[in-house]
């Protein structure tokens, strides 16, 4: 499977890639299958079982919203988060819904959609769907598992790609005979040894497989575009975050902090880190509002690589190079370490823990970084390993199953750590002991010994050791 930076940074809805992007993607894709094959006419009832972690932290996850929007046709790069709320009343208040927005079939959620502890035989987080007709006849049944970073497969291993119409490889992004193709960090190595070219201008290349050079700068620009708008909104709205626990939002308090008093940074020669800290925390309380941000690659991370680059943009850039250009070169680099993660190991915090979110966030903005300010490849590759190396082992254990303790400040943690590897990498000449690959294949065997209990079941860690409010 050939993957593109855009596979990796997805725009869409909070608060989470996996419990939310994916299972709204699978839905709509099953919905589409059953227009394309029996018709939706001929269903007159349907189920959802919701299977493993997306069964036990569904609900505070917003799966099951996720689902019921699905079904209705809807994509998460495309619905306004301020039409959620009024759809789902309306299907529960009606007790239906319409599938694709066209035929509307019974949907009461305690019969039709259904919570299993136990796992389907392929991932964690899977899902089956079943369409009956009139008789009672069972017409039609699809599994899925939604892998993490808003990925979605079937039974059969395939990708599921949004929207399921989508006009062959090229408009997908999984052509084949990429110009530089790679899978490891020392095949990356390797092409940018053997063709001079840096990681961002090998990523373009393989980028223009399947879109103009216009198309990929305009598409990097709508992605920055909407990390920025999520910092915005972030930064503006105050209250509380949905759920029991009421956790307040607090960045937009500690903006206004911030902003009132620059002089502090006379004194303080740390503030900068204040600002980056806000930066990640008002992604991630925007996600977990089930706002607008991209997965970046998850997005319980949402909020490490825009905190990174708006660090960047904000405290490093100069005035010798366009910011367009710098963004560019940050998110295709971030996207390339991002891409050798996708091959070799998982961003599912229900597979590997925390480590495969925010810290694969971690490293993919610590190269980026690192890139920008103008690394070679082989400090690159190293402050990748760095990000990565220093976040093993961390558990996945929202409390309560939702996407706001410890989410908020572990990505700003992200962030903070990022920052720090990039500088230790530029420091040193590329040499290091630990590989990015050698990291790679250690955080997977990491998340494989892992206690289920530690994989975004909310069963075990601080999810059992914090008192709901």
């Amino acid at each position: 499977m050939s993957v593109s930076v855009f596979d990796l940074f997805k725009i869409g809805i909070g608060p989470s890639s996996s419990h939310t992007v994916g299972p709204m993607i699978a839905a709509r894709q099953f919905t589409c299958q059953l227009q394309a094959t029996v018709g939706l006419a001929a269903v007159h009832r349907l189920t959802v079982e919701l299977f493993g972690s997306l069964s036990a932290t569904g609900v505070g996850h917003g799966t099951d919203r996720a689902v019921l929007l699905g079904l209705a046709g809807h994509e998460p790069d495309r619905i306004d988060p301020e039409q959620i709320a009024p759809a789902i009343a309306d299907i529960r208040t009606r007790r239906s819904l319409a599938l694709m927005g066209e035929h509307t079939v019974p949907f009461i959620e305690k019969d039709h959609l259904l919570f299993r502890r136990k796992s389907l035989p392929l991932h964690p987080n899977g899902l089956c769907f079943r369409a009956y007709n009139a008789r009672g006849d069972e017409i039609a049944m699809r599994e899925y598992y939604s892998v993490g970073g808003g990925f979605v497969m079937d039974a059969a291993g395939e990708r599921v790609l949004n929207p399921p119409a989508s006009a062959g490889p090229d408009a997908a992004g999984h052509g084949r005979g990429l110009p530089h193709a790679f899978r490891t960090g020392a095949e990356l190595l390797a092409q940018c040894q053997a063709t001079h070219m840096t990681i961002a201008q090998l990523m373009v290349a393989n980028e223009q497989h399947w879109r103009s050079a216009p198309e990929v700068h305009r598409q990097l620009m709508a992605i920055w575009q909407t990390m920025a708008g999520a910092v915005q909104r972030g930064c503006a709205s105050a209250g509380n975050l949905p759920g029991p626990m009421q956790v307040r939002r607090r960045a937009a308090e500690l903006h206004r902090a911030l902003s009132r008093s620059p002089e502090a940074a006379l004194r303080d020669p740390l503030l900068m880190l204040d600002w980056v800290n806000l930066y990640a925390m008002a992604v991630n309380e925007e996600n977990a509002a089930g706002g607008r941000v991209v997965t970046a690659p998850t997005n319980g991370a949402a909020g490490v690589i825009p905190a990174v680059l708006h660090y960047y943009v904000n405290f490093v850039q100069g005035a010798n190079q366009p910011s367009e250009d710098g963004i560019a070169t940050f998110l295709l680099t971030a996207g390339a370490i991002g891409i050798i993660y996708k091959e070799n190991a998982s961003f599912s915090g229900a597979e590997v823990g925390c480590q495969g979110e925010v810290g694969v966030a971690c490293s993919m903005a610590a190269g980026a970084l690192a890139a920008v300010m103008g690394g070679t490849p082989e400090q690159i590759e190293n402050a990748a390993e760095i990000g990565m190396e220093h976040n093993l082992g961390m558990t996945c254990d929202p409390v309560g199953g939702l996407v706001q303790i410890p989410c908020i400040e572990r990505n700003a943690m992200g962030a903070i750590k990022a920052i720090n590897a990039a500088r230790l990498a530029l420091r040193g000449d590329g040499q290091h002991v630990v590989s990015l690959d050698k990291v790679i294949q250690t955080m997977m065997q990491t998340g494989a010994d892992m206690k289920s209990k530690y994989k975004e079941t909310s069963r075990g860690g601080l999810a059992v050791n914090v008192v709901e409010c």
